[in-house]
């Protein structure tokens, strides 16, 4: 079991006197007794049985159909379900609620929310000889499963993350449970935990619905996605980035037993991304057709499913509010008084359907600036949660306090952070959320994971510490996970080497100084629609991630061709969204902007040969059945960034050589960039094996294959003036919301 470098979620052992305090009797037992015989030493194989009360809910349900998924792994064949322990055989695994624990089974039990506990318990039936009992038992619904999947971990082997990584446990004929195996295992650190697969392209490429799915990723995918958030005993999720309140895996979730919480952008559901044509957005001057397009969408979730309602008011494409209200631009204490008023009215709305409804609210980008200065005025009964910029480099200045949240990314996709890679170093994990528990501002943390596979190492150390708590090395805690994490993956011989590889990998992006001469998409926007970062409030380092070296050698390329006249077409838009002229640099900005690539490429590229040279090394050591798995992990994950950089490091001296004259030179150096991307794509192609068919299909949003088309154009007209030149459009971003939300058609949101 990888625990990462939390303290232990098993805090204590059962003493006898906490068993007696923690064990629920019910008050006349019917057909089972306990012996007062301390129970012997269990081994079980594929004959056990498994109980579980037909009156368990249907999300404890899928969690048991899980478990006797993984028995069937590790022992080859099924284990028995049965109803009762009248039905089972000498010896079963007991799975149940707290409340449903059969009369007369001292099974330790947990009454804080989420908490679960394992124990045994020999029992002695009035028709049946002596039996031994494996209790799994939950606080709650969410307990009991978070239990099934504890259990699972910790004894059959299996990766909580084995959806991504593609480990199978270990065969065996059966195991022995410790002597210490009754435990407690107490309620979690954060009470709000999940993930946000956002920017959602190569999930959408790789696994599109089938017919009649209203979803823009398979169902299939999606549960895969919900068992992998329970495993990590995560309790939530923000479904996409664009839906509608009654897309089929809102639903889906709610069926596997998670919370839906919302994307800071589509408070109460609404999905502004395709708010209707001709209609106004202003809240100043049109409140009330807001306020019928909140309580339409409040009104179309099912009462079944539990929901955690983001509050707040934003633009129309994830942009601040003030970019389509002239009244409150450049006017920060207006804008606080409308969101303020906004989330307000979003409470009296859901609160009239739903009384004992729960709330929260991002400070995303201006959020932070805004509430930092006093201008937002949050209800007591609202979740205040702080984001970071897409770094890690958490906004609230240091002045987080008890109650609060954590918004966190492990992928960012905002044109210079990372989608197809890791970036954030799980040192910035510890120390950022560290903080956050010391303070007490434990009440939510969200991750945003993006595809989830680029980012299954930090994703996994975030949702652990999440749930356990800080910690529990005072130094090198970040070696230490990765050492663990190496030993579950890759196995015990290649640990140390791989922790050493992981620190000099994330060590070895140059640090972001700049955002190029005026963006990559419509003025004042990224190409996916989001306003470039605001000045950072935080001191964790800001590096360039793989999207950096793409749309930087794009933009330049498209800027040096075109003459200047590029248009962006927006992408997180509604459809009716007209493109616009991207802004012009100057010739000093362009020659800043070259110098300055130049310079962290080169400084940087010395640090990607070596961790690539460690790495290819140390293939070596990785068992031999996880080298497919190592390949897409760590040898694809270091091309990708160490060939980009390359890429834009030869690209900009190219640029700076045809301006001095130095055309074959300069045509040269282009053709090594060429080269350099599609070392990108072969190793990307090696990393789809298997049931990744097709994973990089959709890299619409870093784009690696559209760089190479733009890079060739750029080859070839510096070899014939006269060749064809691309159309002077950035479109990538929208290319990859096309396909991510091509599935709701020409729906728009009910303003009637």
């Amino acid at each position: 079991m990888l625990r990462s470098s939390v303290a232990p979620i098993l805090r204590k052992p059962l003493t006898a006197l906490a068993i007696c305090s923690l064990v629920a009797f019910a008050a006349a037992p019917t057909a089972w007794t306990q012996k007062s015989k301390p129970a012997p030493a269990i081994t079980i194989d594929s004959s056990v049985s498994i109980v579980e009360s037909a009156q368990e809910t249907g999300p404890v349900k899928r969690a048991t159909q899980d478990l006797i998924s993984d028995f069937t792994k590790v022992f080859g064949e099924a284990p028995k379900l049965v109803g009762s322990l009248e039905e089972a055989g000498p010896e079963a695994i007991l799975i149940a609620d707290r409340t449903r624990v059969p009369a007369g089974v001292a099974c330790a039990t947990q009454t804080e929310t989420e908490a679960f506990a394992f124990s045994t318990a020999t029992l002695a039936g009035n028709a049946k000889p002596k039996h031994i009992a494996v209790c799994l038992t939950g606080a709650d619904m969410r307990g009991t499963i978070f239990a099934i999947y504890q259990f699972s971990q910790t004894y059959l082997g299996v990766d909580p993350m084995y959806l991504w990584t593609d480990k199978q446990p270990e065969k065996r004929s059966s195991i022995t449970l410790p002597a210490d195996f009754s435990k407690v295992y107490p309620k979690p650190v954060f009470k709000y935990r999940g993930f946000f697969p956002n920017d959602e392209d190569l999930l959408t490429g790789w696994a599109p619905p089938p017919k009649g799915e209203q979803t823009g990723i398979s169902l299939a995918v999606w549960d895969n996605i919900f068992e992998t958030i329970l495993r990590l005993k995560g309790n939530m999720i923000v479904l996409g980035t664009w839906i509608f309140p009654d897309d089929a895996q809102v639903h889906a979730a709610s069926e596997r037993g998670l919370i839906v919480n919302q994307h800071h952008a589509i408070p109460l559901g609404v999905n502004v991304a395709r708010w209707p044509k001709d209609v106004p957005y202003n809240f100043s001057t049109n409140p009330d057709i807001l306020r019928r397009a909140w309580t339409n969408a409040v009104a179309t979730y099912k009462p079944d499913e539990e929901i955690l309602w983001s509050v707040g008011l934003r633009g129309l494409s994830d942009s601040s509010y003030a970019s389509l209200d002239a009244s409150v631009r450049n006017n920060d204490p207006l804008l606080g008084e409308r969101v303020s008023e906004a989330i307000k009215e979003q409470i009296d709305i859901v609160r009239a359907k739903y009384p004992n409804a729960q709330f929260v609210t991002d400070l995303w980008q201006e959020g932070a600036r805004l509430m930092q200065n006093g201008y937002l005025k949050i209800p007591p009964e609202v979740l205040l949660v702080w984001a970071d910029t897409g770094y890690g480099d958490m906004q609230d200045s240091g002045k987080v306090s008890a109650g609060q949240g954590a918004y966190f990314h492990t992928a960012m996709m905002n044109g210079q952070a990372n989608q197809l890679s890791e970036m954030v170093p799980v040192s910035v994990i510890h120390s950022e959320l560290g903080r956050y528990i010391k303070a007490g501002a434990t009440s939510y943390i969200l991750v945003n994971t993006s595809d989830l596979r680029p980012v299954v190492m930090t994703t996994r150390a975030l949702m652990e510490e999440a749930w356990g708590g800080l910690p529990t090395e005072t130094s090198d805690s970040d070696g230490a996970y990765y050492r663990r994490w190496a030993t579950e993956e890759f196995g015990a011989k290649s640990a140390d080497e791989l922790a050493g590889i992981y620190k000099d990998y994330f060590a070895a992006p140059s640090e972001r100084t700049g955002f190029g001469f005026g963006g990559f998409g419509p003025p004042g926007q990224a190409a996916t629609g989001n306003a470039p970062p605001p000045a950072p409030r935080s001191n964790v380092k800001r590096e360039q991630g793989d999207n950096h070296y793409h749309s930087e050698v794009r933009r330049l390329i498209q800027d040096n061709l075109a003459v200047h006249q590029v248009f962006g077409v927006p992408s997180q838009s509604p459809k009716w969204t007209l493109p616009g002229l991207m802004p012009t640099p100057t010739a000093q900005m362009r020659s800043a902007a070259l110098a300055r690539d130049i310079k962290e490429c080169e400084e940087a590229q010395p640090r990607w040969e070596a961790a690539w040279t460690r790495a290819v090394a140390a293939e070596s050591l990785v068992d031999p059945d996880r080298r497919d798995y190592y390949q897409a992990e760590l040898l694809t994950m270091i091309t990708i960034n160490q060939e980009s950089n390359r890429m834009l490091l030869l690209v900009a001296r190219a640029m700076q050589d045809a301006d001095a004259g130095q055309a074959d030179k300069a045509s040269g150096e282009v053709d090594e960039a060429v080269q350099a991307l599609d070392k990108i794509q072969k190793s990307m192609a090696a990393a789809e094996y298997g049931k990744w068919k097709n994973w990089y299909r959709g890299d619409w949003l870093t784009g690696v294959y559209r760089t190479r088309e733009l890079v060739q154009d750029y080859a070839n007209h510096l070899k014939d003036p006269m060749a064809k030149l691309p159309a002077p459009v950035s479109w990538s971003g929208w290319e990859a919301y096309f396909h991510i939300m091509q599935y709701e058609g020409d729906r728009s949101v009910d303003v009637h």
